[in-house]
């Protein structure tokens, strides 16, 4: 599984090669990866969970959505408890804590778990997903914007929450879209992993690499991002005793672990912006974890295989 995972990753690095040469000889400018954000944020990833909930609701998806739901909920829980005992002991700013709690899970784990397991099990990586917008638009918002209290407005009017709660009803009604729609919305969010490499790519060519690599602070948010949360969360899950509740639950927790360990959210560098919030120190994670990811994430499924009970 390790092997099968690099060959995946190295396959959509080499996508983001393209997006960073497509800059690097002038054929586009950095700032219009922001063309790709948008359609990313608004369009494709809300086919992707209105696609992913295009399934049969059996009991053991009913079952095992469930607990991908419960471990999503548990780690952002456990992530906002360490993140803020170790905020004044590693002097966290909220930049810092943020791209160390939330995961590029929406653009990263659903080309990965289709490419490494099939589409039928792309539903429980949108639990996590769905999980993390709520946390992204109330959490994440609120500490990097500075304000008190959660913009209800924001979070109810989000297309990213639209779509989960229009696919999540979708399926509980057993509602199937017609062949023409799901077709369209299938070819849409096709497109995930293309898209956000090739706009990480882009803001990769942007980068000043000689600050991003002088910088100790985005050594000690990588480390925390890529090594010790993944590994905090895998010891949660091997106490838990979660994988033997439902059938398959091994598979099921790998996916959500998955999630876990993959770069710093692309969302934290774009609210960094909105907000005016040290987005190039955000972008500056995004692209370290991103670049280093390619030997962490193979290394976790590794020890995930040989640690946890199948």
């Amino acid at each position: 599984m390790a092997l099968l995972l690099l060959r995946q990753i190295l396959s959509l690095f080499l996508i983001m090669a393209c997006g960073f040469l497509a800059v690097k000889l002038r054929l586009l400018k950095a700032t219009d990866s922001r063309v790709l954000s948008v359609l990313s944020i608004y369009l494709i990833v809300p086919c992707v969970i209105i696609k992913s909930f295009q399934i049969e609701l059996t009991e053991q998806v009913r079952d095992g959505f469930l607990l991908a739901v419960v471990v999503s909920v548990a780690a952002h829980i456990c992530l906002l408890l360490v993140s803020f005992a170790l905020r004044r002991f590693l002097h966290l700013d909220a930049v810092e804590r943020a791209s160390a709690i939330y995961s590029n899970a929406g653009n990263l784990i659903i080309p990965l778990v289709t490419a490494l397991l099939g589409e039928e099990w792309v539903i429980y990586s949108s639990a996590f997903i769905c999980v993390q917008q709520i946390f992204i638009w109330t959490h994440a918002q609120m500490i990097l914007s500075g304000q008190k209290g959660i913009n209800w407005k924001k979070l109810l009017l989000n297309m990213n929450v639209i779509s989960i709660v229009l696919g999540l009803s979708l399926m509980l009604l057993r509602v199937r879209l017609p062949e023409i729609l799901l077709s369209s919305v299938s070819s849409v969010s096709a497109t995930i992993g293309p898209v956000s490499m090739i706009m990480l790519g882009m803001l990769l060519a942007n980068a000043d690499l000689k600050a991003i690599v002088t910088d100790r602070r985005v050594y000690l948010v990588t480390a925390l991002r890529l090594i010790a949360v993944p590994l905090l969360l895998l010891c949660l899950l091997r106490l838990s005793g979660l994988a033997g509740t439902v059938p398959q639950g091994h598979t099921i927790l790998y996916i959500s672990f998955m999630a876990m360990m993959t770069p710093a959210a692309t969302m934290v560098t774009q609210l960094s912006q909105l907000n005016d919030n040290r987005p190039a120190f955000a972008s500056s994670v995004n692209v370290m974890t991103t670049l280093l990811c390619v030997i962490t994430m193979p290394l976790l499924t590794q020890l995930y295989m040989s640690w946890m009970p199948a």
